[in-house]
């Protein structure tokens, strides 16, 4: 077991770093309520797994008479294809226009599904199954672009949140049948007597051994021909085995033989020391830092093993542990586009993620949700950080907090009239949106010094090198003749956020 880390280093930074680990980061009161709790405590009511979906409603399109309405349609584009009371001209006209408002719906539908996500990730009290149900949309990853259903990306997102805590095999077998990844990895066309490898081959190197971790190409083409025979009613979200279509023959795989069925290589798989290693490790990268040694994989992956293959009990020696709060893992983690957005919602204490940022932000900085690179995943790290992104990154903060963006001549006389007016707008709604008042009373405000404090320790948690104090006491100087309205605490906000420091989770 790994060595528990004490409760005399209980502080509230040691609260802020699990919680922007562990959750996505938060204000100072819900850092001052997990701090309190003391870490043992603090660690059990994060890895809650109590679902406060009541206040997140469905959408209206996954209700049942909304599905089969959509399946008219679908159906409506094949009917027009044979409808033969239209000239060639006519049907392909009618078709595209049936096909333009079908995308135009399921970008729609898209958009509802992630923003919803989005607002649990920001608003819900189960943080760690929030957080772990975007590790799993990474690990087991899939993309609408190839799955093109809205609806199947949001039921398998509840199968992640359903299991985000519970048991990795459960999920693991799940995953075989849930029709997105059915659709994406082709299991739906994998018959006897041409076995679909995609499925087969990903399930070990991605899911659960890792490249090259103990299996052939024999055994990925025998794990393939235990998958056959499962067909998809996309509509209804339900998969078929057709017998008819499976090949009963016997398989050898992994050193063993019998007439496998997919279950059964699953069981084979988990029966093996490395799928517990590979997943702990990949586990503690997500949460701590990378590269783990051997001394903090080998004893979790022997309590995973044990557990059955249990996720929160493992999380839960993870967070409590000397490693995960050493100086390794504090401040050490790029965040990712995702937690960036969030965090910096969380802590600006904002309503709701704003959609139109978030959707651009997530596509300009390398993380759309549903949408995956491809059936890895994202890479993380490093490579969430570029030149490009890393300004964007900049500029996203500043047009939160101020309207306006890093590098714009602001008398520039090219600029039109019309678009100053409208960034003058945005960045009246923006003000409007930041509760200034609630992050710095104005009685903070008359005391420069301590408004600097307060606001570094809200977004950083850590003595910040001296070089990126002198800046923002430099600006707070710059300003000593005016009042400090929310226009200037906007500004050192967004400054702060100019930092590569606060990149860092």
């Amino acid at each position: 077991m790994l060595k528990p880390a004490e409760e005399a280093h209980w502080t509230k930074r040691s609260a802020a770093h699990f919680l922007n680990r562990a959750g996505f980061g938060g204000n100072p009161g819900q850092i001052d309520q997990l701090h309190a709790m003391g870490r043992g405590k603090a660690v059990d009511y994060l890895l809650s797994d109590t679902d406060d979906a009541d206040k997140f409603p469905e959408p209206e399109w996954t209700a049942p008479g909304a599905v089969e309405e959509m399946r008219r349609d679908f159906m409506q584009i094949r009917r027009i294809n044979n409808d033969q009371s239209l000239s060639p001209e006519e049907r392909d006209m009618a078709r595209r226009e049936a096909q333009r408002k079908q995308r135009l719906q399921q970008r729609k539908m898209t958009q509802e599904s992630i923003g919803l996500w989005l607002n649990r990730m920001l608003s819900s009290q189960a943080q760690t199954l929030e957080k772990m149900t975007l590790f799993w949309h990474g690990h087991f990853a899939t993309s609408v672009q190839k799955v093109k259903s809205p609806l199947l990306m949001h039921q398998q997102n509840a199968l992640f949140r359903r299991q985000a805590l519970g048991n990795f095999k459960a999920l693991t077998h799940e995953i075989c049948e849930d029709p997105a990844m059915m659709l994406y990895l082709d299991t739906d066309k994998n018959v006897k007597g041409q076995p679909n490898e995609n499925f087969a081959r990903e399930l070990l190197e991605l899911f659960t051994l890792g490249e090259g971790s103990g299996y052939t190409e024999t055994d990925i083409a025998e794990a393939a021909r235990a998958f056959t025979g499962y067909q998809l009613n996309r509509f209804a979200g339900k998969p078929t085995f057709v017998p008819k279509k499976h090949d009963h023959g016997e398989k050898t795989f992994m050193g063993k033989s019998g007439a496998f069925k997919q279950d059964d290589i699953v069981d084979v798989v988990f029966g093996t020391p490395r799928c517990a290693e590979f997943m702990v490790a990949k586990i503690w990268e997500f949460f701590a830092y990378e590269t783990p040694s051997d001394e903090i994989v080998l004893p979790l992956a022997k309590q995973f093993r044990e557990s059955g293959y249990e996720i929160k009990p493992l999380l839960r020696t993870i967070f409590l542990s000397e490693a995960f709060n050493s100086a390794e893992a504090l401040r050490t983690q790029i965040k990712s586009p995702v937690q960036f957005i969030v965090q910096m919602t969380r802590e600006l204490e904002l309503p709701k993620v704003p959609p139109r940022i978030a959707e651009n932000a997530m596509e300009q900085l390398g993380q759309v949700l549903y949408n995956p690179p491809n059936v890895a995943g994202w890479e993380g790290g490093r490579s969430w950080i570029n030149t490009n992104t890393l300004l964007t990154r900049y500029n996203i903060a500043g047009f939160l907090l101020t309207g306006d963006v890093v590098g714009k001549d602001r008398n520039d006389k090219k600029m039109k009239m019309r678009e100053r007016l409208k960034e003058r707008k945005n960045a009246q709604m923006r003000k409007s949106v930041v509760p200034f008042d609630r992050l710095v009373p104005l009685d903070l405000r008359a005391d420069l010094a301590a408004l600097i404090a307060a606001l570094t320790e809200r977004f950083f948690h850590a003595d910040l090198p001296d070089k990126d104090l002198a800046k923002f006491r430099d600006y707070a100087k710059s300003k000593e003749s005016k009042r400090f309205t929310d226009q200037e605490v906007g500004e050192l906000i967004h400054l702060m956020m100019s930092t590569p420091q606060y990149q860092l989770a």
